[in-house]
């Protein structure tokens, strides 16, 4: 009779699709469990392994991209394998998955960007954020699209760090984006485009917006860009103010501080603009 899976004579053999974080976290709990043997293959449709790390992460930021040393090190455990370039349901099926693994797990993320449902949303010049930062961090799917960023003014739409990242890429130098692990082929586009203002615009107010304190302080050390609030609307009415006032409220509360102070800034003269907007919703 065979032993049960888990035995150093039997490891219990893990197929993992998708190579991102979940990936390779879903690896690293399994390959150190105790007390069971392991066996973990890593399977991703792209060549390299490391999901939005790689293809999401703002180029500006290599701090935050750092963490791949933790997933290296899950790399380099006994019993893990990676495949690339194998994507399933072209390449191998579930069904073979199945036959040849005693569990598989999915870690593939959300694979298309969320749509507002707004009238005009599709027209030339309107793309999705997920597309651009893909393309602009190098991600083989994206690198042969086409952005055109002649135009004086973008709008980004969303309170959230990927609007941040967004409008941050777009206002810096050449001299600043050459530095990142920006794609070579974004470069010369970002570097030369016409923009000279970055609207980020939110249908909520400036307590519940989403982006964190780094990410929003970051705006105010711009060197080629001046941060525009309106004082207006970082004035909260008496239900936001409250919603911040709790002991775990402290990064909408200093989200609301430091909001407050750019709104107090005159501006200093610099070549590009990024204008901050709150309390904003489509109308037809």
């Amino acid at each position: 009779m065979a032993s049960p899976p888990g035995t150093p004579e039997h490891p219990l053999r893990v197929a993992i699709v998708g190579s991102g974080p979940a990936g390779f976290y879903a690896a690293g709990h399994l390959l150190s469990a105790k007390d069971v043997t392991v066996e973990v293959d890593l399977i991703d449709r792209l060549p390299t392994p490391f999901g939005l790390v790689r293809a999401g992460v703002a180029p500006d930021h290599p701090k935050i991209k750092s963490v791949t040393r933790v997933y290296e090190k899950t790399a380099a455990k006994p019993g893990f394998r990676f495949f690339g370039n194998v994507e399933v349901g072209r390449d191998l099926s579930h069904a073979e998955l199945k036959r040849h693994y005693h569990a598989v797990i999915y870690a593939v993320g959300a694979q298309t960007d969320r749509t507002m449902g707004i009238e005009g949303e599709n027209l030339p010049g309107s793309w999705a954020a997920t597309d651009f930062v893909a393309w602009y961090n190098g991600h083989p799917d994206y690198r042969e699209l086409e952005f055109d960023l002649s135009c004086r003014r973008a709008v980004v739409i969303g309170n959230g760090n990927v609007a941040m990242d967004v409008a941050r890429m777009l206002v810096l130098p050449r001299a600043e984006l050459e530095v990142t692990d920006i794609a070579d082929h974004a470069v010369d586009p970002m570097a030369e485009s016409g923009i000279e203002e970055v609207v980020i615009v939110g249908r909520r107010g400036p307590a519940q917006a989403a982006f964190t304190n780094p990410e929003l302080r970051e705006l105010g050390e711009l060197t080629d860009a001046d941060v525009i609030v309106d004082p207006e609307e970082v004035e909260l009415d008496d239900h936001s103010a409250r919603s911040i006032e709790g002991e775990g409220e402290i990064t909408p509360r200093r989200n609301v501080e430091i909001l407050t102070e750019y709104s107090q800034r005159e501006p200093a003269g610099k070549r590009r603009r990024v204008v901050l907007r709150f309390l904003r919703s489509p109308v037809e």
